[in-house]
């Protein structure tokens, strides 16, 4: 049995059926965790659509959960209007992180997860439904031409201190995950928005293959946010461009990485994320497997 402390994120679901996977189906990959061994397990609900499903099934998912003795630390929301430009959007996805926050409470979370804020950008379509956004989408996106930042920073660090209030009061920490064109994908982007909403219960969702990508020192990063980290997603990376790969398979130096993790006397969850489209990954259950293995060893 897999040590509780490493958890299957929900990318391993991901990269199997899709994103999102069909919430229907929810019974049937709690069912996938347990069978390759992990008693710890992460959930998400992607957007309004998804999440509102996950909501309306939450008792049972939470029945089976407790049948098949699994831990379900951090329920991932997936809301990226709650960093809209437009007040209404904002408050529409407030209402939809609350319903997160109850399922995450059902599920017996500890806390709720989130990519940090995305900037107001405006895509040729909508917001694409996607985990990572790509450079060139980034680049190819705009502004609204009456943007004026130092008001919309306000109103956007208003409407994350809102969040991290209802989290609180389903007694959840509020992770925010770095990924490439949000505003929290550093240490140094996390530590000034932390400061800007100022709630103890924002929380950094550390991901070492994003930082890794985005040139973070681990290391360096492990000491100054070691305040501020409970959850960690484990997965390598070559440096070159957004991937999530089976360790080994990247150059991230891990005995470095968890000797840090030793000084900073780190004491929470190791959530195994690996795969997604834009990893080459040729066996995923071996890959999460392996590295489950590998961090037990470490532990």
């Amino acid at each position: 049995m897999i040590n509780s402390r490493i958890t299957c994120a929900y990318l391993y679901t991901i990269s199997k059926y899709g994103y999102p996977p069909p919430a229907g189906d929810t019974l049937q990959y709690l069912d996938e965790f347990k069978a390759m061994g992990f008693q710890s397990i992460e959930l998400e609900g992607i957007r309004e659509d998804h999440l509102n499903e996950v909501y309306e099934l939450r008792q049972g998912i939470s029945k089976k959960v407790k049948e098949l003795e699994l831990e379900v630390p951090y329920f991932c929301a997936v809301l990226p209007g709650l960093s809209s430009d437009n007040p209404k959007e904002r408050e529409h996805n407030l209402e939809l992180f609350e319903k997160g926050c109850e399922v995450a409470s059902a599920l017996g979370s500890v806390g709720i997860l989130d990519n940090a804020p995305l900037p107001p950008y405006q895509f040729p379509e909508d917001i694409p439904v996607v985990r990572h956004y790509h450079e060139d989408v980034i680049l190819a996106a705009k502004f609204p031409e009456n943007l004026n930042w130092k008001k919309y920073w306000e109103q956007l660090t208003s409407t994350y201190r809102e969040a991290c209030d209802i989290a609180a009061n389903y007694n959840l920490t509020y992770q925010m995950h770095p990924a490439l064109g949000v505003l929290a994908s550093t240490t140094d982007a996390f530590l000034h928005f932390h400061d800007a909403v100022g709630r103890d219960n924002l929380r950094f969702n550390f991901d070492t293959a994003n930082q890794y990508f985005l040139k973070d020192n681990l290391q360096l990063s492990l000491r100054r946010l070691k305040d501020y980290i409970d959850y960690i997603h484990i997965s390598d990376n070559r440096g070159k461009k957004v991937e999530h790969l089976a360790i080994g398979e990247g150059i991230i130096r891990w005995d470095d990485f968890f000797e840090t993790l030793d000084v900073i006397g780190f004491k929470g969850h190791f959530g195994i994320d690996i795969g997604g489209d834009e990893s080459d990954v040729a066996d995923l259950d071996s890959a999460y497997t392996h590295a489950a293995k590998f961090i037990q060893e470490k532990l």
